[in-house]
């Protein structure tokens, strides 16, 4: 049980926003000094000391988010996880009154007639 907790606990970012931003606008910068964006994402990734694959899904997003590629946008990626959560929360609680009707009903049942 204890692993699930750990797993539904929010962690601060690795990263701050300020440094996703710069790593991002350095790669839309300086891809015209390297032969692909792949390039140019290996070379600032060393830079910035974060994995080449980290600031790739950084630079998809940013470009989902300026119209440039097709995908969902940060906004709606958000607003997508929030409803996620409010379903789970409602499935829950569907599932705790379920069993608690279910629970009463039986005792109505049992009761004895007077």
């Amino acid at each position: 049980m204890e692993n699930l907790d750990k797993a539904k606990r929010k962690t601060a970012p690795k990263y701050s926003a300020e440094v996703r931003e710069r790593a991002v606008r350095m790669v839309f910068e300086h891809r015209a000094e390297y032969a692909t964006q792949s390039e140019a994402i290996q070379s600032i990734a060393a830079k910035m000391g974060c994995s080449r694959e980290t600031l790739r899904n950084w630079v998809r997003q940013a470009e989902s988010d300026r119209g440039l590629r097709a995908g969902p946008k940060t906004q709606e990626q958000d607003r997508i996880r929030e409803l996620e959560r409010e379903v789970r929360e409602l499935r829950q609680a569907n599932e705790i009154l379920r069993k608690a009707s279910a629970y009463f009903a039986q005792a109505e049942l049992d009761r004895r007639p007077k």
